[in-house]
């Protein structure tokens, strides 16, 4: 395997930044896994690209590393087509298995965050330490704490090659949530992603395939800057809180088509409970309404929305 190169049994569908990628692994002559399905609302586009990947061959598992609403968004969707829970397993981290047995939307934070899903029903669950073949090739699951407690990578050692959800982007990693609203832990979330770094450290991996982005090769240069990003988040825990803020209403604002009105985003951000808590736990007082102005003001400075007249929108890339 060259630097760049994927074994040919992978297959990488690079999506936007609402919706994950989406990992194909042709496993053998007749059946096919994907790890992580993308947002709810690009689940045909998913189901498109899967569907061309497959080269004819049945989808017979879904893998999630964690399950955000842009992880699992095309879940029950590509299962649906896949035949159905019968034909098509949904493997999700163990930690996670209960909440999804009882669709609890709280418990798996689409409802503290403000965020959609549909329902599915999962198989089995993975924990840090298994085992699994994906694409012809031996796999074993690390835990990926920090930015979802509960979070998995998959590394694949004889190509070193690591599948690493929202712990290791290539320029940086997922909001480290559990900082938001930690109660008597905190600064365990902070602690946990540091971890998480080590790991990826020590498993020396040659590329990864990142929950969103280019898969890239220069792994080192990632993880110096995930470090160095990581420690000014502890040294100022509300320099992160506020970039975790901004980052739930753009999100916001791309899940619903990139463009809405200011005052509707403005009631969403006040009755969104994670949203709520972060306050209340950071800048206890502050009104919900003064800091959607500065979290929407953050945004337009950095260039990301643009607001025309009574309403905001999304900048093209």
């Amino acid at each position: 395997m060259t630097e760049f190169t994927l074994p040919p049994s992978i297959h990488v569908l690079v999506h936007d930044w609402l919706s994950a990628n989406a990992i194909v692994t042709l496993d053998d002559a007749d059946s096919a896994s994907v790890i992580d399905t993308g947002h709810v609302s690009r689940a045909r586009q998913t189901r498109d690209g899967v569907r061309a990947a497959l080269r004819g061959r049945r989808l017979r598992r879904i893998v999630n590393t964690h399950l955000h609403s842009d992880h699992c968004g095309g879940n029950a969707a590509l299962q649906l087509e896949h035949g159905g829970p019968q034909a098509c397993d949904i493997v999700v981290p163990h930690g996670e298995l209960g909440a999804v047995d009882d669709w609890d939307e709280s418990a798996l934070s689409f409802q503290q965050t403000g965020q959609s899903a549909q329902a599915f029903r999962a198989a089995a669950g993975l924990r840090d330490g298994d085992e699994l073949r994906l694409g012809g090739l031996s796999w074993r699951a690390f835990a990926a704490g920090g930015h979802d407690p509960h979070a998995l990578m998959l590394f694949q050692p004889e190509h070193r090659l690591l599948i690493s959800g929202d712990a290791l982007w290539q320029q940086g990693f997922g909001v480290v949530f559990p900082e938001l609203d930690p109660g008597s832990d905190a600064g365990a979330g902070f602690a946990a992603q540091r971890l998480t770094l080590q790991r990826i450290e020590t498993l020396a991996p040659a590329l990864v395939i990142p929950g969103h982005g280019a898969v890239f090769a220069d792994v080192g240069a990632a993880l110096a800057r995930a470090h160095a990003r990581l420690d000014a988040f502890e040294k100022d825990p509300l320099r992160h809180a506020a970039h975790a803020l901004r980052v739930l209403l753009m999100f916001h604002l791309l899940e619903h088509g990139g463009e809405l009105p200011r005052q509707r985003m403005r009631a969403w951000f006040e009755a969104t409970e994670l949203v709520r808590r972060t306050l209340a736990h950071h800048w206890p007082g502050q009104q919900p309404g003064e800091a959607f102005v500065q979290t929407l003001d953050a945004l337009l400075y950095a260039g990301a929305v643009v607001a025309q007249a009574e309403r905001v929108a999304a900048r093209a890339a």
